[in-house]
């Protein structure tokens, strides 16, 4: 068993890291001042615009994406521990890298399952970063959970698909670059077979019909960084049947295919953020004084740093786990795996995110440290690509089966 990442890892890490220290990290700061002079606040603010193209320009881009035709053809293990770096500022590193959701997920779903002219028309402006993109599937009223419950309808008329529905929590969709929504609606709602109801289809944001009704907020943050999360009503929206992603019946295949590789993403990403707070903990610690000693000198602080970093070890080796399995047995084999890191490392990390905010005293849940923006994001992914219950009932089951 070989722990040591292979050449080619160990050099984008290196010059990832170089690049946070550079450019991500002293724009963190940037960032928030130059957003407060912006007539949207969901447009990209220019240190990013300035990021975006350094990073392409040192080759770290797209790096999520393991097809080599559109990306950097890296393995989940290659990407894994680069994709922790990013976690480290999780508002804005995959933002300049191109490796931010939704859109992640959208071009490998253009990428796997789009024809030629979609592929032409959607997928190379967002692997180039010119447009952004947002994938519509959650619904405020039936429990989302349970993707078999949506009630979007999409209807053949003729040569056109009519897409009529309410969707929420729709990332990306804020963003004035973003121009397409790739929609999950029903095409079959009377089918037999309730996971052979649901298509897919690309419906552009200028499309009559189309109406954003409100940014919706987490936690009181907009996360402008991704292009905030919108309510968005489809008033029979009409496309071109060529529209439709694969086949009609296929939306529930689709999207569980898009979610495999988001969801250990986002996992990947969270001990990112899980490092940063034990790094900010940390310095905290050893600066501040409490009842004659050093915070650092405190048994309780002591052990919540020890705690951080055992869960942190434990986390990394199942993410990288996970994702050699994902390379060598491919998703559905993985299934089991990719369903435990889900459940584990948002609630771990919510909670070590919890402690180091405790540590700050008010500074923690202020805009002066990145910690209460990160709990905001962490505690949502508990809840985002499936809450942890649905995951925890799917395993239960699949390890029961091995005794009925």
């Amino acid at each position: 068993m070989d722990f040591a990442f292979d050449a080619r890892t160990e050099e984008l890490r290196g010059r990832l890291l170089a690049f946070m220290d550079e450019y991500v990290y002293p724009a963190e700061a940037v960032v928030h001042e130059q957003r407060a002079g912006l007539d949207s606040p969901w447009r990209n603010v220019p240190v990013v615009e300035e990021l975006k193209a350094e990073a392409r320009r040192q080759g770290l881009w797209n790096l999520f994406l393991p097809d080599s035709e559109y990306g950097a053809g890296l393995t989940n293990l290659q990407y894994a521990p680069l994709a922790e770096i990013m976690g480290r500022s999780p508002q804005i590193a995959p933002t300049v890298t191109n490796c931010a959701a939704p859109d992640t997920g959208n071009m490998e779903v253009l990428a796997q399952f789009g024809d030629e002219a979609q592929k032409k028309q959607w997928l190379r402006p967002l692997l180039a970063g010119e447009i952004r993109s947002a994938f519509a599937m959650t619904e405020p009223e039936v429990a989302s959970s349970d993707a078999t419950n949506i009630t979007t309808h999409i209807e053949r008329d003729g040569d056109e698909y009519v897409v009529t529905g309410r969707k929420w929590y729709i990332s990306g969709a804020m963003h004035p670059d973003c121009a397409v929504f790739i929609v999950m609606g029903k095409t079959d709602p009377d089918g037999a077979d309730i996971r052979r109801q649901q298509s897919m289809v690309l419906v552009p944001r200028d499309t009559p019909g189309v109406t954003i009704t409100r940014a919706m907020q987490v936690f009181g943050y907009e996360d402008h960084y991704h292009g905030g999360h919108a309510e968005v009503v489809f008033d029979r929206a009409r496309v071109p049947v060529s529209h439709l992603i694969g086949e009609e019946g296929g939306g529930f295949a689709i999207a569980q295919a898009r979610l495999g590789p988001g969801r250990i993403h986002h996992c990947m990403r969270l001990i990112g953020m899980a490092e940063r707070a034990i790094e900010l903990m940390c310095r905290r610690a050893v600066s501040r004084d409490a009842f004659g000693k050093a915070l650092a000198r405190q048994g309780v602080v002591q052990n919540w740093i020890a705690d951080a970093r055992v869960a942190v070890e434990q986390l990394r080796l199942l993410v990288l786990k996970t994702a050699w399995m994902m390379d060598t047995v491919g998703n559905r084999g993985a299934h089991t795996e990719i369903q435990a890191i889900k459940i584990a490392t948002p609630r771990t990390v919510v909670g070590i995110l919890d402690r180091a905010i405790q540590l700050h005293g008010a500074g923690g849940v202020s805009q002066d440290f990145p910690l209460a923006e990160l709990y905001a994001g962490a505690r949502t992914l508990m809840l985002a690509d499936g809450p942890d219950e649905v995951h925890q009932r799917s395993l239960a089951r699949r390890e029961l089966k091995k005794y009925l």
